[in-house]
Order: structure tokens, then sequence, then C-alpha cells
């Protein structure tokens, strides 16, 4: 298994892509289907920010400080995400607003994954390069089995609050 940090993320997009498809095609009385669907996104998107606000994002701003507005919209973009998994986490499928906080979810992660994968990644490889990359990525493996799954664990609950902060 690769420990290279970028390969390990756009992993975790790929896993993430996936379940997005799928709540997209549960259709429309799946409720059941659509509430296990968005408690696995819940979780791949609690673990995946945590990984990249905690070990990436730092990491990167301290060794590329020409990236720091794109780690700083970065924040922001999982800051958004955070709100937005805190209030799913609170409803059930069958609230009115649900597949609509899901799908505006979906929306801007996809954005963000879109805008990660396509500009800023190969960016961070030129700059880092792959000892750096390898290095960040132990780490990032090294603290999953301890990263939050869901947004209501302490860990996470500190995540929103520092962007809330900050």
């Amino acid at each position: 298994m690769s420990t290279d940090a970028i390969v390990l993320l756009k992993n975790d997009h790929k896993e993430i892509l996936r379940a997005f498809r799928e709540f997209e095609q549960a259709g429309e009385g799946a409720l059941k289907t659509k509430g296990r669907l968005v408690d696995r996104i819940i979780e791949l998107l609690t673990v995946h920010t945590y990984l990249e606000n905690e070990v990436m994002y730092p990491r990167v701003r301290e060794l590329l400080p020409e990236l720091e507005d794109d780690v700083l919209e970065s924040y922001e973009e999982h800051h958004v995400a955070d709100v937005l998994v805190m209030e799913l986490a609170a409803m059930k499928p069958d609230d009115e607003r649900f597949t609509a906080k899901t799908t505006v979810l979906i929306e801007n992660v996809r954005h963000h994954i879109e805008e990660e994968e396509q500009e800023w990644f190969p960016e961070v490889r030129e700059g880092l390069g792959r000892k750096a990359l390898q290095e960040i990525g132990q780490a990032m493996l090294d603290l999953r089995p301890k990263a939050p799954t869901r947004p209501s664990e302490p860990g996470a609950l500190k995540k929103v609050v520092d962007a809330v902060v900050r």
C-alpha cells in the first residue's frame, strides 16, 4: 500500500464519490437506503476532513507557504461540509430537507474534490516531492485509527470549533 499522501487522499475521494453516486441512484422512496448511505457519507467525510485538517493542510502550509491561500480556502470548504454533516447527523431520512441538504453537501464536496485533484494536488506534488508526501501519508495512516467517525465525537467537534474561531 502506498504511503503517498495524495494517493491516500485520492483513494478516499473515490470512496466518497462512490457513496454519493449510490445516494443519487437510490430513488425517491428509498428512505432506509438513503439513511444508511448518509451515515456512510458522514463517516467517510468526518475521517477524511479530520486527516486533511490535522496532517495534510498544516504540513503543506508549513512547507509551501505560497499555497497558504489555497489551504485557507480548503479549511473553509471543510467548514461548510462540517456544518451540513452535523445537521444531517441530527436528521432522519424522512425529514423534509434531508435529501435537499444531502444534495447540497454532495455538490459542495464534489467541487472541493475536483479543485483539489485538478489544481492543488499537482502543485503540492511538485512543491513537496515524493519523500515529504510519503512522510505526510504515513502520519495520516498513523492518525486514521484515532480519527473521529461522527461529527459529535470530540476530535470532530474540535475541528468545527477551530474553523469557527479561526
